[in-house]
């Protein structure tokens, strides 16, 4: 008998983490690189999850939750890049001082907020995300951010393996492809955190503000 994809997974890969009761955004390089036309990373899918990460952030940062960002740069020789900049070597060009490198100014960081530098695709990885998560007593992750196949895949099983529950509003994550970025949502879905709409993300966060008023 054949069976459907999903019907392959369900009673297997369709459980849920929901979410927890000390959670934080992170956003994950939505940088100019992504947004910016005739950028060899630019992105229609990235343009529109930066837009409609906006909202995301108003009610994150009205409820008070940490907020963390992410961008990738490296020296201008590329040996902190290692092979992963000779496999995608357009990524030399994130640099500092190049103005590609920096946020999206529609996502802009505020001044309390903290910009974690990497240089690979997960969040974690090599970078001080995990203890100061742990340090803030967060249990869950809102992931943010592209590219959906790529980093917010790979900040999605790093933060189940360090023990986060892990959330992604569908909305706010973007990719260069329906078809990658469609294929990781539904893997993640399926095994390491809840995929859902932006607005249910929304709406727990106004939860806590109304809590904590």
């Amino acid at each position: 008998m054949d069976v459907t994809r999903e019907q392959n997974y369900l009673g297997v890969f369709d459980g849920k983490v929901g979410f927890g009761a000390r959670p934080a955004v992170v956003v994950i390089d939505f940088t100019l690189a992504y947004t910016t036309p005739g950028s060899p990373f630019y992105a229609e899918g990235v343009v529109r999850a930066v837009r409609d990460t906006v909202p995301l952030l108003a009610a994150a940062r009205r409820a008070g939750i940490p907020v963390i960002h992410t961008k990738v740069m490296y020296h201008p020789s590329g040996a902190d890049g290692g092979w992963f900049v000779r496999k995608v070597p357009a990524l030399r060009k994130l640099v500092p001082g190049e103005p590609l490198a920096e946020i999206d100014p529609a996502v802009a960081p505020l001044p309390e907020e903290v910009v974690i530098v990497k240089q690979y695709p997960s969040p974690f990885f090599g970078t001080p995300l995990a203890p100061m998560l742990a340090a803030l007593g967060v249990d869950t992750l809102i992931l943010a951010g592209c590219s959906t196949s790529g980093c917010v895949r790979a900040g999605a099983l790093d933060g189940v393996q360090h023990g986060y529950r892990v959330v992604v509003p569908r909305e706010c994550v973007g990719d260069r492809h329906d078809a990658p970025h469609d294929a990781n949502l539904f893997d993640i879905n399926a095994k390491y955190g809840d995929v859902v709409g932006r607005e249910e993300v929304v709406a727990y966060l106004s939860g806590l503000t109304a809590r904590a008023a």
